[in-house]
């Protein structure tokens, strides 16, 4: 860089697939207050949708448009020839949903672009669509997300589903609804009963459950659990406890998780205790205690095991999103 005009300059990164609102996502950012300062802005555009930038806006903004048609050219050395040639304070990418984002972040490495804020736009009319045939690279997207906004959504967007889809592949990721009516809140509809004290799962819900309580875990603060599951014990989990989990897919076959909170069993009143091994399915009963734990680095559902007994496989190991 000229001068002494080396620091890391700010990238906002916009992902989807074509058709799920980038550019004019994009086009509403550049007008807000924040944004709108007079600073130089460099737009890398590796997709034309329907929607054209406005030349209009664009020179009041200060941002220059630079299209890039093949995933092979936008490479390490293309964008650094762009960043001298144009000086930018800042730069947005709208990323070709179909591209690798993997690629991306490898050839921005020994570069002064440094990601600052990942965002995915979604279309709720092709969610399932693209999920259903392309998988594996919408769930690359929302692994870096830090914010995915689903828009045109209609009363019959199943909300809770599709939040619980993205959730399994990023517990951290914050996701928005938008439609062109105020739909209000979706009312959670779960399959399993949540008013009473006592919860039983059934093997297929064990995903929907999991989900919701890293999403909502008050609501299940002081209720006992009864389910079934795997035993994970490790000598790095603190004395006493182990996590009884599920494998889940939330990509393809070769993106398999473990997932499941961490169980207290100091007052479990059953010799299966003692026994516990790797791997074993058990049905346990426990109450569950939102508190902070060291293991999540944060507030969330805590199990005490009242009672673990050994348990048949469920028909599906699985779990799915």
């Amino acid at each position: 860089m000229a001068g002494n005009r080396t620091m890391e300059i700010p990238v906002y990164l916009f992902m989807g697939f074509l058709e799920s609102g980038k550019t004019t996502f994009i086009q509403d950012t550049l007008e807000e207050d924040y944004f709108n300062d007079g600073e130089r802005t460099l737009l890398f555009a590796c997709e034309e949708g329907m929607e054209e930038y406005d030349e209009e806006l664009l020179k009041r903004t200060n941002t220059t448009v630079v299209y890039v048609e093949e995933e092979e050219d936008f490479n390490r050395d293309f964008m650094l020839e762009k960043v001298l040639q144009h000086y930018p304070d800042r730069v947005i990418i709208e990323h070709n949903g179909m591209w690798s984002v993997e690629n991306l972040l490898t050839e921005m490495d020994e570069t002064p672009l440094m990601v600052f804020q990942t965002i995915v736009l979604v279309n709720g009319a092709t969610f399932e669509l693209y999920m259903n045939n392309m998988r594996s690279l919408a769930v690359e997207m929302f692994k870096i997300a830090e914010m995915v906004i689903m828009n045109r959504c209609t009363e019959d967007t199943p909300r809770a589903t599709y939040r619980r889809s993205i959730k399994a592949v990023n517990r951290r990721v914050q996701v928005l609804f938008e439609s062109e009516e105020d739909m209000g809140e979706e009312e959670e509809m779960l399959p399993f009963d949540i008013d009473g004290d006592e919860i039983h799962l059934e093997d297929e819900d064990y995903g929907v459950w999991f989900i919701d309580a890293m999403e909502r875990p008050e609501v299940y603060d002081g209720k006992t659990l009864v389910m079934k599951s795997r035993v994970y014990k490790s000598i790095r989990l603190p004395k006493g406890c182990f996590v009884p989990g599920r494998h889940a897919m939330t990509c393809c076959a070769d993106d398999i998780q473990f997932i499941g909170y961490l169980c207290h069993t100091n007052h479990a009143k059953s010799s299966t205790v003692k026994t516990l091994k790797n791997k074993m399915w058990v049905t346990v009963t426990a109450e569950i205690k939102v508190e902070y734990n060291k293991e999540y680095g944060e507030e969330g559902p805590v199990l005490y095991a009242k009672r673990i007994e050994a348990a048949e496989p469920p028909v599906d190991e699985l779990v799915y999103f």
